[in-house]
């Protein structure tokens, strides 16, 4: 969903509910703003997308956990994101462990790791492992495991 010459969408709505939020990432946008935002907080959340960075309001994220963790799913974690691999990269990264680190922890070669870690960024439209992991803290219950 990314317009011509760079131009990075952001959604301004008034709905504030988890799985739309996480679709319009899915189509490609790098900013939902809810119109309940303060005017100044929206703003530098326009700022932040122009800058290459991505935003969604935490609050509606951590609603998502609370509904999903209530359902008691298994198989895929983090907001149907992630599979359970792929969380436990996430949980690592979060926790700032080098690649090298989740290999050993997590009994798989180095190389799958990357590709772990590159797939997620993907799916997050993340540019590094920082943003990975400040994107994924609402939907991994704040838990550091």
């Amino acid at each position: 969903m990314q317009a011509a010459n760079g131009i990075h969408v952001v959604v301004l709505s008034d709905l504030e509910d988890p799985d739309q939020i996480i679709r319009a990432f899915q189509a490609g946008v790098r900013g939902y703003v809810p119109t309940s935002l303060p005017l100044d907080v929206a703003i530098e959340s326009v700022k932040l997308v122009r800058a290459g960075g991505t935003f969604a309001p935490a609050n509606s994220l951590l609603a998502a956990r609370h509904t999903k963790s209530g359902r008691g799913e298994s198989g895929v974690c983090g907001s149907e994101l992630f599979t359970e691999r792929q969380a436990a990269v996430v949980r690592a990264l979060r926790l700032g462990k080098p690649n090298k680190i989740i290999a050993y922890e997590l009994n798989m070669s180095e190389s799958t790791v990357k590709v772990h870690v590159r797939n997620i960024m993907k799916k997050l439209r993340a540019k590094n492992r920082t943003e990975v992991a400040f994107m994924t803290n609402a939907l991994f219950n704040g838990d550091t495991l």
